[in-house]
Parts: C-alpha cells; structure tokens; sequence
C-alpha cells in the first residue's frame, strides 16, 4: 500500500544517504502502528477515546492516578506484546551499515531497542520502568505488581510510568543528546510523526538550520512536507524504509 506514490522518489533518498556523513532520524507514533501499537492521534488514535487532559496530564495523574492506571493497563498490554516491524529493523539495519548516527524517539515502546539499535535517545522516556512520584525512585517494570492500581513504591509513594506526561518537562539528558544529534547531523530521516509537538518539532528546524536536508517518511502530509522537507516519501514506513535500506545496501556493498 502506498509505496508506489514515493517510488519515484526512492533513488534520490538512497543517494542522499549514501552520500550523506551524519545521518539521525527522527521517529514518532507511525513508527510502530504497524506492530500493533495505535497513534496517538488520527481518527483512529488513542486520544479519540480517551481525553489526553483527562488521561495523560500529570496534574490528571496526581489527582486520580487510579483511574489514569486503568488506561494505562490498557496501554501496556498492548505495548507490551509487539514486536518491532519491518521499518524498526530497516533503521537497525542502517545502523549497521554504520550510515545511521542515532535515532531520536518520541515513542515510549523499545522497539527500536529490541530490533537492534544501538544509539536510541528516548525522548518521551520508557514504558519498561515506573518512577515514584513521591522519592523518584527508578522501577523495572517487572519488579511492580499492577494487580492493585495505583501501585505503590516502598516508600508509599504513587509509582507512574517513567514516561513524560503533558504538563511535563523533557528529560534534560534526552533533550541535551537530541539537539546534539540535531544540529550535528547532515541528514535527518523524520518517520512516522506529524511533527506538530515541541519540543520533538523543533528537531527537523535545529537540522535544517544547520545545514542539513530532511527526508519525512510519512503515511499523509504534515506540516513538514510542504514547508521544511527536502524530499517527502508518503506512504507506510514499514513498506518504504525496507526498500530504502535495500537500495542503500546495494549502493554501498555494489
């Protein structure tokens, strides 16, 4: 589905990247829809059935984090049982074709982890650990029994997943590696994000400001695709990074 609508454009990528020094992608929800894991926006994304004020504020957390668990529940079996897609092992791949630097993630998920990337700022944070409200203490996940909601921390406090809400600053050492890896790049492959949410937007800016070309792989247009993107191949990124990668594979090995 969709791939014939970037075809055209496929060959320009792979010479680009190809051609490229410092290559980072930028990754976003889309990057895991086909694993199972629904976006989080869209008609068929999770904010169309429940509230993101409601169920992924920290002051909505703090106030009932009982019933924002029971989304969270939810959420988590559901992450929990995918596996990556093709377009997690295409970046992996890249990777070790030693032409992709580092992946910045807005996804909480490790999928890109579990497909075999190495350098992966996760800039959302993780599902795999809990953190206390209360003492800040870091969780495994699979140290906490959920059964009881909210679960609790040795010291009493609310334990939440160590993901960042709305209301929420980045984490300071993801921010700090992002930008890096942003404005240092030469190339900045943007999958699977509509890239409408700051601090993550600002990314594709601090690469083009340096001087770097911007590849959006996405399933429709965004705000990025007529205003900021170098080259703009829609369609699946499960379908489109493969074949990318392939051609990338072939360029280098002959």
């Amino acid at each position: 589905m969709f791939l014939n609508q970037a075809r055209p454009y496929l060959q320009k990528a792979v010479d680009w990247i190809i051609g490229s020094d410092r290559i980072v992608a930028l990754t976003g929800a889309g990057m895991s829809v086909d694993s199972g894991i629904p976006a989080f926006r869209g008609s068929q994304g999770l904010w169309e059935r429940f509230d993101p004020m409601e169920f992924a504020h920290i002051d909505s957390f703090r106030a009932n984090p009982a019933r924002v668990w029971a989304m969270l529940k939810e959420l988590d079996r559901v992450i929990s049982s995918a596996r990556p897609n093709p377009a997690h092992l295409a970046l992996a791949e890249l990777e070790s074709l030693g032409r992709l630097e580092a992946i910045i993630t807005q996804n909480v998920d490790a999928l890109h982890q579990a497909a075999g990337s190495r350098r992966v700022i996760e800039f959302h944070g993780s599902h795999s650990s809990l953190i206390c409200l209360d003492c800040g203490r870091i969780w495994a996940k699979a140290e906490i029994d959920l059964e009881t909601l909210p679960p609790r921390c040795s010291c009493g406090g609310t334990l939440k997943p160590n993901v960042v809400f709305f209301g929420e600053p980045i984490p300071e050492t993801a921010l700090g590696q992002a930008v890096s890896a942003a404005t240092e790049c030469d190339l900045m492959l943007v999958v699977g994000t509509s890239a409408l949410v700051a601090p993550a937007s600002l990314m594709p800016v601090l690469a083009i400001q340096s001087g770097a070309r911007v590849i959006e792989i996405n399933l429709e247009a965004t705000g990025l695709t007529d205003r900021l993107a170098s080259l703009s191949l829609l369609g699946q990124a499960g379908l489109i990074l493969p074949e990318l990668v392939a051609g990338v594979r072939q360029g280098l090995l002959g």
